[in-house]
């Protein structure tokens, strides 16, 4: 009995919160793609928990993972459970740190599962005199309710006592374990009894009372089915007993006076949602701070005025710089105002290009761009600002100036402090560093269909959004610019990342010409094919179908063709690429269906749309590099993403054969050679692999040598193919469970070749688990070139979450290393060709590979430029080595 006075004690089902929020809310991610429906779910749900039931004492539980006590007793138990899904599974981290963020109790015990910690937990609440209440909607957990514990579902608004627990599934709370035995649970692999469903186990056990003695009635019981099974599956039903009963004696690393429930930390909590841009959850909470008076910001209509601007500015000798221009694309935008600030709290708005009947008579652009040319050019002033590329090349393309050096840009400080960040835009910056709510786009221009041309806004409303960025920027600046050099991270900002922001510029202004007509015919061509893949996939179906249609795949593949199901989702089992590639290997359709999908993906990613994707004035094609976007340091592209066109496919080369030089030049390719395998035998100092490039030899016939024992000359293709598997295998954090996969083989012989690489290679597993440990002592692992990589899982206690902190462990120090290496070059490469006024000009960067175009005559001085440069852009224990060719287009040059 609970003593009166004592508060309820609450105990959250929180794994199960987050299953359900992520299936109660779709597709909900940031700016950056990360996935955030079950955090945003969960977020809100605790939430309403905590208005509505204002509780003192509360924990939220989660299951840690892991092997547990009924892994023990029945080692197929959960056996058959598929993993979640990979965007469910990144949040599983992310939801820990809004119970966190929210301050309140989280508790998760390693080799126990979530169900056992709230049975312990609720036990010693009820002893101690405090009323129970769970929070779950999971049948398992009714088996605890009783005098003093009820259940609340909140999707349901549902509370259940002991009467209600009897009516909803037909027997009190003591025989839900003696009921979930009998049925079973496909889901947990729990046996029970075959063909016994919730109903008959209710009468069963109304007739009888206990399981025990359902199964001593057995041989009483009318002659049939259900006696038959009862007494033949009377072992298993004892198991699955023992299954389904919550231990209430868990030892816990907590008290009850440990689940106090505390207003959360409003800048923790503020900066947690700003990061996941959850700014409705923040409203809701009152966490957007009211917009305070956040600078004075001036509007400059003479020349007098902007003079006397221009003089401030050179005697700070910095400024912030931001535009308003007429498009997000760099390379067709036109300016329209620009905003400089070069004091905190204070910033000019200078508009060119306002019109509508109450615009002012403004400066002429090209007035504004002279003060700018002088205040710049030269280094005269530093300029500041956020993704400073974006107005350089506006103002290079559209003006012909300048903006180098880049003297500060404080998304790139924000992505060296922390490149595993979600976002580095000023808005979520802003919120997170400096506690105010910017004004939005969308707050100066309306939204839909009643959105404005930002060259229509109101001037005095433009100068209050576009001076806070130019203002906002700055101060962005000066707080983070002491957190890099305390990091020791000055050098990576100041000699990589900055110095990169005018080779992108120019990349990106250069584009690459596109061969429109082949990319028609080759259109034409996929059409045709896709058709015929069509045709064969009906005929294996025995029907016409739409291979788009997941539902009617499923039905094909598991329903009429019967073959057998891999993981299910919410609308059952699941049709992604990983089951047809388990399924190709029993069935021809499969194989059709994964070819379709290839072929209709490059066809509506590259061949259908690169031509619609040529700029108007150029005719070339403007990808845009992203410097801020990955945690390992590597540039990505979009508007299109090249990244993603097959390297060695037949389809993927005539894609890139489509990608041509212009009249009387040539592309010229420069490829790393193996240059992640040359890094990580630096970095590992083992002898073996670092003599392997030394001696210029094949690193995986080398290796396959050492695993397989054969004479270099003599190791066979398919022996390499495994040693490349392995040895790249190393630098992505692959067991034997992918490895067996990737190559075909059973796991076991997976294992003994990760156990011989070992044995060829042991400085380099000693390498992998230094960097393990190294990152467990520091959080955090680092590349040659000192960028750093947080790692705040490292210690989780969720094997899964931990094992992909470990990836990330080994993986980063390698391929990060290598990103930086390529950007060297890429920096050193085009401060030449500017210094020697070569009319090559790189254009491409895709992986490890640099794409030029060049006249044909200055193709020798541009492959001996290009090779010194690559190769020289590290010193290593190894050489680096780069494969150069050239041709008319992107395939003859490899």
């Amino acid at each position: 009995m609970s003593e009166k006075g004592k508060p309820a004690v609450y105990l959250v089902d929180g794994s199960a919160y987050i299953f359900r929020a992520y299936h109660a809310i779709q597709k909900l991610s940031t700016s950056q793609g990360v996935p955030t429906n079950a955090v945003f779910g969960t977020a809100r749900m605790l939430l309403r928990l905590l208005e509505d039931e204002r509780p003192e004492l509360l924990a939220a539980v989660f299951d840690a993972g892991g092997r547990t006590f009924r892994h023990e007793m029945f080692a197929d138990y959960k056996a058959h459970r598929p993993p979640p899904p990979d965007d469910l599974r990144a949040q599983f981290p992310i939801v820990r740190r809004a119970v966190r963020a929210l301050n309140l109790p989280l508790v998760e015990v390693p080799g126990v599962e979530g169900d056992d910690v709230i049975a312990t937990l609720a036990e010693a609440a009820r002893q101690a005199g405090h009323p129970v209440v769970i929070v779950s909607g999971d049948k398992d957990l009714m088996q605890l309710v009783g005098p003093g514990v009820t259940m609340l579902d909140p999707m349901k608004g549902a509370r259940y006592d002991p009467q209600a627990v009897q009516e909803k599934m037909g027997v009190p709370p003591e025989r839900i374990a003696d009921l979930l035995a009998l049925m079973g649970d496909s889901s947990d692999n729990v046996p029970g009894v075959s063909g016994v469903g919730e109903k008959t186990a209710a009468r069963l056990l109304a007739e009888h009372g206990s399981l025990e003695e359902v199964l001593a009635a057995a041989p009483s019981m009318k002659p049939g089915k259900l006696r038959e099974r009862l007494m033949s599956e009377a072992e298993a039903a004892r198991l699955s007993l023992r299954l389904v009963t919550l231990n209430r004696a868990v030892p816990l690393p907590l008290s009850l006076s440990d689940l106090s429930v505390r207003p959360p930390e409003p800048e923790a909590l503020r900066a947690f949602l700003a990061e996941f841009e959850m700014s409705e959850l923040a409203r809701s909470l009152f966490l957007e701070r009211p917009r305070a008076e956040t600078g004075r910001y001036r509007i400059i209509l003479s020349r007098e005025d902007f003079d006397r601007e221009l003089s401030r500015i050179e005697k700070a000798g910095v400024c912030a710089l931001d535009l308003e221009t007429t498009s997000l694309s760099a390379v067709r935008a036109e300016l329209v105002g620009v905003s400089l600030s070069c004091a905190e709290g204070d910033a000019c708005y200078v508009p060119v290009a306002h019109r509508g009947p109450d615009a002012p008579r403004q400066l002429a652009a090209e007035v504004v761009v002279a003060g700018l040319r002088r205040l710049f050019e030269g280094g005269r002033v530093a300029i500041l600002g956020q993704n400073l590329k974006y107005d350089a090349i506006v103002l290079l393309h559209r003006h012909g100036l300048r903006l180098e050096p880049v003297g500060g840009d404080v998304m790139l400080a924000s992505y060296v402090l922390d490149p595993g960040r979600n976002s580095h835009s000023l808005d979520s910056l802003t919120r997170e560093f400096l506690g105010l709510t910017p004004l939005t786009y969308e707050d100066v221009t309306g939204k839909g269909k009643n959105q404005i041309p930002f060259a229509e806004v109101p001037v005095e409303r433009a100068a209050a959004y576009s001076g806070e960025d130019a203002d906002f920027a700055l101060r962005l600046w000066n707080l983070l610019l002491p957190r890099v050099r305390t990091e020791g991270l000055e050098p990576l900002l100041r000699e990589l990342e900055l110095p990169l922001v005018p080779v992108l510029r120019d990349m990106e202004l250069a584009g690459v010409r596109i061969d429109t007509e082949r990319l028609h015919e080759m259109g034409k061509e996929l059409a045709r094919e896709l058709q015929r893949i069509a045709e064969r996939a009906y005929a294996l179906a025995g029907h016409e179908f739409n291979l788009n249609s997941p539902v009617q795949l499923r039905k094909i593949l598991f329903e009429e063709l019967k073959l057998s199901p891999g993981r299910k989702g919410k609308s059952g089992a699941s049709t992604d690429s990983e089951v047809l590639e388990g399924l190709a290997a029993t069935h021809e359709l499969p194989a059709e269906i994964l070819n379709h999908r290839q072929l209709a993906k490059l066809q509506s990613t590259y061949v259908d749309v690169l031509p619609q994707m040529l700029d108007p004035e150029s005719g070339r094609l403007h990808t845009s590099f992203n410097q801020a976007v990955t945690a390992t340091g590597r540039l990505s592209s979009s508007d299109p993403n090249l990244q993603n066109i097959p390297v060695r496919t037949e389809l993927g080369r005539r894609i890139r054969s489509a990608f041509v030089a212009a009249p009387g030049c040539a592309l010229l390719s420069a490829d790393y050679n193996q240059v992640e395998l040359r890094i990580l035998a630096h970095l590992s100092q083992d002898e073996a692999f670092c003599d392997a490039f030394r001696r210029g030899e094949d690193i995986h016939a080398r290796t396959a040598s050492a695993i397989f024992g054969a004479a270099i000359d003599a190791v066979t293709s398919e022996q390499r193919r495994q040693a490349k598997a392995v040895n790249f295998g190393i630098v992505y954090g692959q067991g034997a469970f992918n490895l067996a996969r990737q190559l075909g083989v059973p796991r076991a012989r997976a294992q003994q070749i990760i156990d011989q690489h070992h044995a060829s290679y042991p400085r380099v597993w000693e390498w992998v688990a230094a960097m393990h440990e190294a990152a467990r002592r520091d959080k955090a692992v680092s590349t040659l070139f000192g960028r750093r990589r947080r790692l705040p899982d490292i210690d989780s206690p969720n094997p899964g979450v931990r094992a992909n902190a470990e990836r990330m462990a080994q993986n980063t120090p390698v391929q990060g290393t290598a990103a930086d290496v390529i950007k060297r070059a890429m920096i050193d490469i085009h401060r030449e060709l500017t210094a020697r006024s070569l009319r090559s000009r790189m254009v491409l960067q895709v992986h490890d590979e640099l794409l030029f175009e060049a006249p044909e005559e200055e193709l020798g001085v541009l492959q001996a430029l290009v090779r010194e440069k690559m190769e020289g852009a590290a010193r290593l224990m190894v050489p680096l080595t780069v494969d150069i060719a050239w041709g008319k287009n992107w395939d003859e040059a490899h």
